[in-house]
Formats: C-alpha cells, structure tokens, sequence
C-alpha cells in the first residue's frame, strides 16, 4: 500500500497521507515524490503547483507539519495550500458543540457584572441596570432586562436578540451599539434586534426572522 497518493483534480492536486503508516516513512516517499515531480517540471513548462496535504483520521503536530513544509520548501515551484484531516482535536470538537448550544440562564446579573455564554442564549434571569449579558451567538430573552445585552460577542454580526426589550438600556450585536428608547420597540416579547444591510442596530418583529436570517430560522426548527 502506497503511503503517499497524489491526486489531480479540476481545482489543483492534493497529496493524501496513508493514517496508518510509520511518519518517517512517509517522508521518505514524499522526498522520492517530490524530487520526480521535479523532474517532470523540468522536462515542460515552469509553472507554480500548489498541493493540499489530506492526513485523513491523522492529526500532524506543528514539527511534523514542519518537517513536511521542509520537503517542499526545497523545490521553488511548489508549495503547501494548506493540511487537511477528517478529524479534529477533542477540545477544539467540544468548543465547536458549545458554540452551537442553546445555553439556558436564569442568572441575576446585577450592576457592573458581566455574564458571558459561548453560543446561544436563553435568558430567563434577571438583568440589572449596569449588568452586561453577553453571548457569541444569539440572546433570546423571556428575563427581566434592565441592563445591556450584547449578541454576537466580538464580531458576528449576523447574530440577533429576541424578546421584551422596552426597559433595556442598550443592545449591541458585535460591534454595534443603541440606547433603547421607548419609541423604538413595544412592550412584548416579540421584538428582533439585528444588525441591517447599512451596518447599524434594526428593530423588528420575531416573524420576519425568516427573511433577515433564514439560517437561523431554518436551525430553530421554523421558530
């Protein structure tokens, strides 16, 4: 069995690294196929040749991914796209999960606290003027809101908050700030915070979820 396999596709070329097989064996028949590649680059056309590198359920350290950058680096005309594989490291996996959860809070954020959640949020506590709940995902609140709320925490900006906003200081979804004002939303739990085409904090109804993020309407079952 061939530890090393090359592959052309339409888009480029991958190399697919046999999981199995002893790693300095590996490098020996990726020099062998990197030195005949050459020599082929030197018989026709000098063109640059980029190659994915497949180590299917393996995972490279940083040194082995070093050692197989090493072999490349030798030959100017080629190079590393980028290291793929079928798996992933335990704790990035658990990460990945968590940020996909619905967490459920019934905290009392009181002022100058502030309550951070990875992924969604459901917020049935209680939020004081001066706290700050705060999610890398979504907020979707039945709670008592009186301080800030804050979605999609530092940066995504697709995400949104849900529910009775009225006595909320201010909303923020990633890097967008408003102060609530009593003519911009009704009192009910109905209200959709998110962030517009022109960059700025819009506020609607929970129906037109389905227009503004299809995704996540799609993801929440059809809310």
């Amino acid at each position: 069995m061939q530890n090393v396999v090359l592959k052309g596709y339409k888009d480029g070329y991958e190399i697919t690294l046999n999981a199995d097989a002893d790693f300095n064996a590996i490098l020996a028949e990726l020099t062998k196929l990197f030195a005949e590649l050459q020599l082929e680059k030197e018989k026709s056309e000098a063109k640059s040749l980029s190659f994915d590198i497949s180590t299917g359920t393996r995972l490279l350290n940083a040194e082995q991914k070093q050692q197989v950058e090493k072999i490349v680096s030798r030959y100017p005309l080629f190079s590393i796209h980028r290291f793929t594989s079928s798996v992933m490291q335990v704790q990035d996996a658990l990460e990945m999960i968590e940020s996909r959860t619905v967490h459920l809070n019934a905290s009392t954020i009181r002022n100058g606290q502030t309550e951070d959640v990875k992924g969604d949020v459901l917020f049935v506590g209680d939020l004081h003027q001066g706290g700050i709940l705060r999610s890398t995902g979504n907020i979707f609140t039945f709670g008592k809101n009186e301080g800030i709320l804050h979605a999609g925490y530092p940066n995504d900006a697709t995400a949104i908050i849900i529910g009775n906003i009225h006595t909320t200081q201010q909303v923020r979804v990633a890097d967008v700030v408003d102060i609530v004002e009593d003519d911009k939303v009704q009192t009910n739990d109905e209200t959709v915070v998110f962030v517009n085409d022109l960059h700025v904090l819009e506020y609607t109804e929970r129906e037109k979820v389905k227009i503004i993020r299809p995704k996540l309407f799609t993801r929440m079952g059809g809310y």
